[in-house]
């Protein structure tokens, strides 16, 4: 692993990345010995900065947990990152786009938790149980690097591209849908973008969380209950610009939209 003054360092060129906003290289053209948690590392000093900057964590997103967005970004695993307070944006608004680079949108499902998790090898009912209600939400994601390119060590330590979200439709009782069926359609300006089923998603989009609290548990972490948990983006990310109108419609949980500013 990189040594502290690296990772200070690191910390500091996607802080300001993401402040300013600005593209950069890839991580690793710099420091090709850079590895998965040497990744995970910039994201724990971001978000030391962060607090202390009075911004509130409220969950975690899992993310390229599809083939199509594996196969879109080049990568093998998905990745996990921060879910800020202040990056959310209500059903209906206005996404700020002040701050962003090359903006790209994907569905997906949210969930709720109404009590922690922890442990390596949870069963999706465990979660299920654990779960409050999932949602619909529209994920905002902006790479800090040069043409949306990277590997996987890089976007980890980019937060995994997070931007901002929207949560929206309908909140159901997880027990009540069939999380493996979900049909989802994304539109842009009134033309469908994206078509998927949430199944899309490793399979159950519940298996993200099983990744995610096993990725905790080997950091001697749970997800606490009242954690936001975006699961990953069924379909590609569509790129977006400003004045561009965004809806997903997904079967039996309503419809949500965003207008890009």
């Amino acid at each position: 692993m990189l040594d502290a003054l690296a990772i200070e360092k690191l910390t500091d060129i996607v802080a300001d990345a993401q402040a300013t906003p600005h593209t950069i290289a890839k991580l690793t053209d710099s420091y090709p010995e850079m590895t998965i948690e040497d990744g995970y590392a910039v994201q724990d000093a971001l978000l030391a900065r962060w607090e202390s900057q009075g911004r509130v964590l409220v969950g975690l997103k899992a993310g390229l947990t599809s083939k199509a967005k594996m196969d879109q970004m080049g990568v093998t695993e998905p990745s996990f990152g921060m879910l800020m307070g202040d990056t959310i944006d209500p059903d209906g608004g206005v996404v700020p786009t002040d701050k962003l680079i090359h903006p790209r949108v994907e569905a997906e499902i949210a969930f709720v938790t109404k009590a922690d998790l922890s442990g390596p090898d949870l069963s999706i009912d465990d979660i299920l149980a654990a779960t409050d209600f999932v949602q619909p939400a529209i994920e905002i994601i902006d790479s800090r690097f040069e043409k949306f390119k990277f590997d996987l060590v890089s976007v980890i330590a980019d937060n995994g591209s997070s931007a901002r979200f929207v949560m929206g439709g309908q909140p159901r009782r997880p027990q009540d849908v069939d999380l493996r069926t979900v049909g989802i359609v994304l539109e842009k300006n009134g033309e469908i973008v994206g078509t998927a089923s949430s199944g899309a998603v490793l399979g159950h989009p519940a298996r993200s969380i099983q990744m995610l609290v096993a990725w905790l548990h080997g950091r001697g972490r749970v997800l606490p209950a009242g954690s936001i948990v975006l699961t990953g983006g069924a379909t590609e990310a569509v790129a977006v610009s400003t004045g561009d109108a965004i809806v997903a419609r997904y079967q039996d949980m309503g419809a949500l939209s965003v207008r890009i500013g």
